[in-house]
């Protein structure tokens, strides 16, 4: 089946930067639309940003925007978040999360979802 594969979380001080990456595998990914979500404990699941099929469009979550990027490389099959000024306010465990659908939703309705990797940003 689908297996989305999350990497590259960890703990970094304020003002750091990180960069996720998102593995895909048994799926026709250029066909999948891409997304992280967070979700910090006792918080619902929240988007970050996604990206259609081949890139043309992104969308972030005003808390993010300005500071995170989200980028996709079809023949790898990967999907990256690049993290900049992160914030105590960013800790969390971030999804990948893939949608069959050209369109971005900014809810959690999508069809495959990773393990998740830890983010934790000290002050």
């Amino acid at each position: 089946q689908v297996q989305l594969v999350e990497s590259g979380g960890g703990l970094v001080q304020a003002g750091g930067s990180l960069r996720l990456s998102c593995a895909a595998s048994r799926l026709t990914f250029n066909r999948y639309t891409m997304a992280w979500f967070r979700q910090a404990p006792g918080k619902e699941r929240e988007f970050v940003t996604g990206i259609n099929w081949f890139g043309g469009r992104t969308y972030y979550a005003d808390s993010v925007k300005g500071r995170f990027t989200i980028s996709r490389d079809n023949a790898k099959n990967t999907v990256d978040l690049q993290m900049k000024s992160l914030k105590p306010e960013d800790t969390a465990v971030y999804y990948c999360a893939a949608r069959q659908s050209n369109e971005v939703l900014t809810t959690i309705h999508y069809d495959y979802w990773g393990q998740g990797t830890q983010v934790t940003v000290s002050s």
